[in-house]
C-alpha cells in the first residue's frame, strides 16, 4: 500500500494525527507523486490544522509549476494574504507620507497600493513569500529582519557608502547605525541607496519601516538613472558645508557592532588571527582576554563609576580616561556592553590605531579566552542522537555583553585537528614544567578525549551568536594570507587594510607572544607533527572520528588510511596510545609526590609501590573513559540542539583562486 493510501485510510478512520503524519511523509517521498496527490496531502494537512508551513510550501510549489493556479491563488489569498493586508497598507501609507517629506528622496510619486507589482504573503511571524504579479510566480522566502550582513558595504571608505537594492530592514538599520553622521566626521558622509526600479522600491515599502531610519537624514535615495548624481556636492546643491564641523569622538553607544573571534579549541591559531587584526583602523581590539577577567573588569568599572573613585586608583585594564569616563557618566543606567566599550575606548593599546576621521563606527573585536574548551554529550532518541554542552560556551551564550550588541559577526579559526591536538599536549607539558618551577604540581588531563568530544565547528543555525558566522582555516591564513584575509575582511565587512598584511600586537610587530608560538607568517606551525608528544594511533582515531570535518574543510588523512573500522580496530588503536599516556601517568605521580612532601609524609618502599598502583588505576580510568566515548561515537550519532534539530557544519570561508600565492593546503 502506498503512503498516500495509508494516509487516506487514517483520514477515513478520523485518526487525524496519524493521517497528518502519513500525508506529510507522502509529500517528502521523492517519486511517485502526482500533482493532485500533492494537493490532496497539503490540503488535508492545512484544513485539519496540521503544519501549515508544509502545506503553504506545497501550494506555492504547485502554483509555480502551473498546477491548480486559480484554486490555489484563491486559497492563499483568503487564508494568508487578506488577513494581514491591512497592516501592509498602513505601513505603505506611513512610509509614503514620510518619504514625500524627506529632502533626499527626489522622486515623490507613489503608486496606489493595488498597483504595486509585488504582493507579500505572510509565511510566519518573521517573513513572507513574495508574489510577482507580472511574472505570475511566487519567489523565495524572505525575512526582512534576518540578522545577517551578506554585503560588502565597507570595502572602500574613500567615498561615501553606495549600496544597491538594499531591501533588508536589518541591513538598512546596520548602515544607519554604523555610518557616522556627516556633521560628526567633518565631510560629506551620507549613505546612498540606489534602487534601479521605482515600482519595485515602492513595493517594498509595504514591509520596510523607514520611520526611525529617516530621523538623522543620513540616507540619500537614488532611483533609476539618478545614480549619476553620486556623490552629491551638498555644499553646492543644498548649501551645507560639512567641512566646518569638527570631528566628534566615538560615542560609547555608537559602538553596536561586535566581531566575535571564537575559540574552537586550544592551540587553534587564535593568537595568529589576533595579530593580523591588531592595529586595524576600524577595530577596537585588544590581545586575547580571559573571559573571567572581562567579568571582573566590568564589575570593577561599575564600582569605580558608581562610587566615583579617584582616577589615580584605576590601574591596568580598568582605567578610564577622563573623556570616556565623562561620556559614561552621561549614560543613564549603563549596561555591561557600555562598560566594555568604555574600557576598550580608554585603553591606548586598543584605540591608538583607530582612524579618527573614519566614515564608520569601529567594530569591537572580541576574543574572550578560556583555559580550555570542554564538551560533554547528552544522548537522545535511545542513543541515536546527542547534543553538545560546554560550560565555557554557555557562559558566552548567557552573557549580557553578547545580547546587548545589535550586530554580531562570528568567525572561528580551525587548525588541522591532529596538529592542534599535538600542540595542546606540547603546551600542557610546557605549562606543567612552569608550574613545577613555582612549586605547583598539576596532573595533565586527557587532552585526547577532550578533543574527541569537541565538535564546536558544528553549530545550531538558529543560534543568534552563530547565525552570521564563518570558519577559516589556520593553514590558509599562514600559507595564503592575501586570499584568506581579504576574504575574511569581506565577510566581516571591514576594509582590507595594510595592517592586515603583517602580524602585530601591543608589543610591536612580529613579537613572540609565547615560547610555543612562531613569528608572523612562519609556516613551521603548519607542518609540525609533534611526534615526540603524541602517537600515530591517537591521531588516526581523531582523523577517523573527524572524517566529515576533514572532508568539508579540505584536509587529507595522514594517519587514518581508509581501512574498515569496528570496535576491535578502535580498541587496538586505543591500546597503542603510549606517549601521551606516559605523560599523564608521570604528572599524576609527580603531583602525588609533591602532595606527600608538602604534608611531611615520610615515603617508604611500600608508599612508592602504592603510588605506582594508584597511577596505574588512574590511567586505567582514563582509558576506560576513552573507550566509552569512542564506542558512542562509533555509532555515527546525529548531533542535534536541545529541540532535536540537526546541527550543521559552520560554513567555510571561500578564497578567491586568483589571489592564491600557493596551492591550497590539504
Amino acid at each position: 500500500m502506498r503512503t498516500i493510501e495509508i494516509a487516506r485510510r487514517m483520514a477515513e478512520l478520523n485518526q487525524k494525527e496519524e493521517a497528518q503524519k502519513a500525508y506529510k511523509l507522502a509529500l517528502y517521498e521523492a517519486e511517485g507523486k502526482a500533482p493532485d496527490e500533492e494537493l490532496e496531502a497539503a490540503s488535508y494537512i492545512f484544513f485539519s490544522e496540521g503544519d501549515y508551513q508544509i502545506a503553504f510550501t506545497t501550494f506555492v510549489s504547485l502554483y509555480n509549476r502551473g498546477c491548480f493556479q486559480q484554486e490555489l491563488m484563491d486559497l492563499l489569498t483568503q487564508a494568508f494574504y487578506l488577513p494581514n493586508v491591512e497592516d501592509q497598507k498602513i505601513q505603505y501609507r506611513d512610509n509614503c507620507i514620510l518619504l514625500s517629506q524627506y529632502p533626499y528622496l527626489f522622486h515623490k510619486e507613489f503608486p496606489k497600493f493595488e498597483d504595486l507589482p509585488i504582493q507579500f504573503f505572510p509565511f510566519n511571524d518573521q517573513g513572507f513569500i513574495p508574489f510577482y504579479k507580472s511574472e505570475n510566480r511566487f519567489g523565495s522566502y524572505v525575512n526582512f529582519n534576518d540578522p545577517v550582513i551578506d554585503r560588502y558595504f565597507f570595502k572602500d571608505l574613500e567615498k561615501p557608502i553606495l549600496a544597491a537594492e538594499v531591501y533588508s530592514q536589518y541591513q538598512l538599520e546596520y548602515l544607519n547605525d554604523t555610518v557616522r553622521k556627516s556633521e560628526w566626521v567633518g565631510r560629506e558622509n551620507h549613505i546612498y541607496l540606489h534602487y534601479p526600479d521605482r515600482l519595485t522600491f515602492c513595493a517594498y515599502l509595504q514591509c520596510l519601516d523607514f520611520k526611525e531610519l529617516l530621523k538623522e537624514k543620513k540616507l540619500v535615495f537614488l532611483i533609476g538613472d539618478e545614480i549619476a548624481q553620486y556623490p552629491i556636492d551638498f555644499k553646492e546643491r543644498f548649501g551645507i558645508d560639512y567641512s566646518q564641523y569638527p570631528v566628534k569622538p566615538i560615542g560609547i553607544r555608537e559602538v553596536n557592532r561586535m566581531i566575535w573571534h571564537t575559540q574552537l579549541a586550544t592551540h587553534n591559531g587564535g593568537d595568529f588571527f589576533n595579530e593580523i587584526f591588531y592595529g586595524h583602523p576600524n577595530l577596537l581590539i585588544l590581545d586575547s582576554i580571559m573571559f573571567d577577567s572581562i567579568r571582573n573588569v566590568i564589575s570593577n568599572l561599575r564600582t569605580l563609576v558608581t562610587k566615583d573613585t579617584d582616577l589615580k586608583d584605576q590601574v591596568e585594564f580598568v582605567w578610564l580616561s577622563p573623556q570616556v569616563r565623562l561620556r559614561l557618566a552621561q549614560i543613564k543606567n549603563p549596561t555591561e556592553k557600555d562598560y566594555l566599550v568604555a574600557a576598550f575606548l580608554s585603553n591606548p593599546d586598543c584605540s591608538q590605531n583607530l582612524d579618527p576621521n573614519s566614515r564608520i563606527v569601529p567594530a569591537l573585536f572580541f576574543q574572550p579566552h578560556f583555559g580550555n574548551m570542554l564538551f560533554n554529550l547528552t544522548l537522545y532518541d535511545e542513543g541515536k542522537s546527542c547534543s553538545l554542552w560546554s560550560e565555557q560556551y554557555d557562559s558566552i551564550r548567557n552573557s549580557p555583553i553578547f545580547h546587548q550588541f545589535k550586530y554580531i559577526k562570528t568567525f572561528t579559526p580551525l587548525r588541522r585537528v591532529t596538529t592542534s591536538y599535538g600542540g595542546s599536549v606540547r603546551f600542557a607539558m610546557h605549562m606543567q614544567e612552569t608550574d613545577k618551577e613555582k612549586g605547583e604540581e598539576k596532573v595533565i588531563g586527557d587532552i585526547f578525549v577532550q578533543r574527541l568530544l569537541n565538535r564546536s565547528m558544528m553549530i545550531d543555525r538558529w543560534d543568534r551568536l552563530y547565525h552570521d558566522s564563518i570558519l577559516v582555516r589556520f593553514e590558509d591564513g599562514k600559507l595564503n594570507p592575501k586570499a584568506t584575509f581579504s576574504a575574511l575582511a569581506e565577510f566581516l565587512d571591514i576594509p582590507y587594510t595594510e595592517s592586515m598584511t603583517y602580524c602585530s600586537s601591543s608589543e610591536g610587530r612580529e613579537v613572540l607572544g609565547y615560547v610555543t608560538n612562531v613569528r608572523g607568517f612562519d609556516p613551521a606551525t603548519v607542518y609540525r607533527t609533534y611526534d615526540e608528544y603524541v602517537d600515530d594511533a591517537d591521531r588516526a582515531l581523531l582523523e577517523y572520528f573527524f572524517r566529515d570535518v576533514y572532508a568539508l574543510y579540505g584536509y587529507d588523512f595522514q594517519y587514518y588510511h581508509g581501512e574498515p573500522v569496528d570496535e576491535a580496530w578502535v580498541e587496538q588503536k586505543l591500546s597503542e596510545i603510549h606517549t601521551f599516556d606516559a605523560v599523564i601517568k608521570r604528572t599524576f605521580e609527580e603531583a602525588i609526590h609533591s602532595k606527600m612532601e608538602k604534608t611531611d609524609v615520610q615515603s617508604t618502599k611500600n608508599d612508592e609501590n602504592e603510588l605506582l598502583t594508584r597511577a596505574d588505576r588512574y590511567l586505567m580510568d582514563v582509558r576506560r573513559q576513552r573507550l566509552k566515548v569512542a564506542e558512542l561515537l562509533l555509532k555515527d550519532l546525529s548531533f542535534v540542539n536541545k529541540e532535536g534539530q540537526f546541527l550543521t557544519m559552520m560554513k567555510p570561508l571561500q578564497l578567491d583562486p586568483a589571489l592564491l600565492e600557493q596551492p591550497l593546503y590539504h
